[in-house]
């Protein structure tokens, strides 16, 4: 019996390997069930890939790293968690090609099943499998007729050349405005379809020099670099919830200048500016974008433009008629409110996690459930965040999963959980903070919400106020067996 299970290898994951390193705990297993470990920053590895939360925070505290970019790019970020890895020696717990099918909970333990049938038990498990690991690609109309190649931006086919190829992209969220910049000069023809336009802010990167970069691999600098940029984007928290002003000043116009100076025709201008309030969807950043859509060979397909669907050489609109396309490109988003475990979990009295989240998603401190004992979701039901490092949130996690560990090495203890009364009233909370953030209030669907609209993604205040929660340890929330 493992005393924990870790489902995942990205960044949650690891980072909840080395707290339990740290407290001398090692008879853990990691489970991926790709065939690499690394999460998603080795799983996308589409072209123009990179972060949009400035490297030094987006990096686990006490692992500094010489980045290169202000924005770390895929590569960079694929190597830092390779080096975690190496460094922690993880490899000797992790197991690749393995998927978790199921796990159900035997009154002290719990039976984790894998897709070949095999069995392990364990004390406790930690999902870590990331909220962004879902791809969603949309049933449209005719796609079994169309004869071209398709993927989705999650797993990109390198094996697919796209030089000179006619190339479509559904989609004009934050994958979708990387990728446009970075393959326009590659392929012959490219056509974007947009079903609404997102807000873009220039994007402030640059490359760092040599004696920075040596800089940011010496802890103490690295810490209060990262310190000061924590900060500077914990701010943001009062446009996105108490003042609509502030979001106009800090983020709106800036937005609307950068796309006045970017597009100079003012009917693209038209169909690229939002009809929502700024941050109800993701804020994008990126100087290349606009710039892209405006090459001779890229031609941008809106809502005005109605997409009919596939055809067997390619694509058909209401208003452009048939056009020629080799390659379709989904740059479609995630399943990220409604698909946050893959796997069936069942708890006490055979009580299921999908059907006790049928109506939406909902968690203690976004990271225990009721009935279902020593069961941690990392990056659970509200615990987004839409202006710093999500690295921030999962260490905060940490910290109030470890505490449960800590009590479950207890030879007394074999099971905790939270309270109904505790989870009830900790949602309660979050969706009445909800209602006053631009999430909920901006006039827009997201994929923040769930299929109902209820925002189920994001933290409704300060990542310090989560952080301060989940370090608070309340034992009276708690049933502990």
């Amino acid at each position: 019996m493992h005393s924990v299970v870790i489902v995942g290898t990205g960044f949650g994951a690891i980072s909840a390997a080395i707290a339990l390193l740290k407290r001398d705990i090692s008879d853990f297993v990691m489970l991926e069930r790709r065939s690499f470990a690394g999460g998603t920053w080795l799983q996308n590895s589409y072209p123009g890939a990179a972060v949009d939360v400035q490297s030094p925070l987006y990096s686990i505290a006490g692992e500094p790293y010489p980045w290169s970019h202000l924005f770390a790019k895929q590569s960079e970020l694929a190597a830092y968690t390779q080096n975690l890895i190496a460094k922690y020696l993880l490899c000797e717990h992790i197991r690749l090609n393995t998927e978790v099918v199921g796990a159900i909970w035997r009154d002290s333990y719990w039976e984790v099943t894998l897709a070949n049938d095999e069995i392990l038990t364990c004390k406790a498990i930690i999902n870590a499998t990331g909220p962004l690991s879902t791809p969603v690609v949309p049933e449209l109309n005719g796609f079994d007729k169309f004869k071209g190649n398709s993927f989705h931006t999650n797993d990109w086919q390198h094996s697919i050349d796209i030089t000179n190829k006619k190339v479509a992209v559904i989609g004009s969220g934050a994958s979708a405005v990387q990728v446009i910049p970075a393959i326009v000069d590659k392929v012959e023809t490219l056509h974007v379809i947009q079903r609404t336009p997102h807000w873009v802010i220039a994007r402030m990167d640059w490359a760092f020099p040599r004696w920075l970069s040596n800089v940011l691999a010496f802890l103490p600098l690295y810490t209060v670099i990262r310190w000061f940029i924590y900060w500077t984007l914990e701010m943001r928290v009062l446009a996105f919830k108490y003042s609509r002003t502030l979001l106009k000043v800090l983020a709106e116009w800036p937005a609307r200048k950068h796309l006045k100076n970017q597009v100079g025709d003012k009917a693209l201008r038209k169909k690229l500016t939002p009809d929502f309030t700024i941050g109800c969807k993701r804020i994008i950043l990126s100087n290349m974008y606009y710039p892209a859509l405006q090459r001779a060979n890229c031609e941008l397909h809106d809502q005005h433009d109605t997409f009919i669907g596939f055809t067997e050489n390619g694509l058909s609109f209401a208003g452009s008629g048939d056009v020629e396309v080799d390659v379709v490109v989904f740059a479609t988003g995630y399943n990220a409110s409604d698909s946050m475990v893959s796997y069936d979990v069942t708890g006490r009295q055979g009580k299921r996690l999908n059907e006790h989240w049928r109506d939406y998603p909902r968690a203690y401190l976004g990271t225990t459930v009721p009935n279902f004992p020593n069961f941690f979701v990392i990056t659970g039901p509200n615990t987004g965040i839409g202006h710093t490092s999500a690295i921030f949130v999962i260490e905060s996690q940490m910290k109030y999963v470890m505490r449960c560990i800590d009590i479950l090495q207890s030879s007394k203890v074999k099971a905790i959980e939270p309270t109904d009364i505790a989870e009830t009233k900790y949602t309660e909370m979050v969706h009445s903070e909800m209602e006053k953030t631009v999430w909920k209030t901006g006039g827009c669907s997201s994929w923040y919400q769930n299929k109902q609209g209820k925002v189920i993604a994001m933290f409704p205040g300060f990542s310090f106020t989560f952080r301060r929660l989940c370090k608070r340890f309340i034992f009276g929330h708690h049933h502990i067996e």
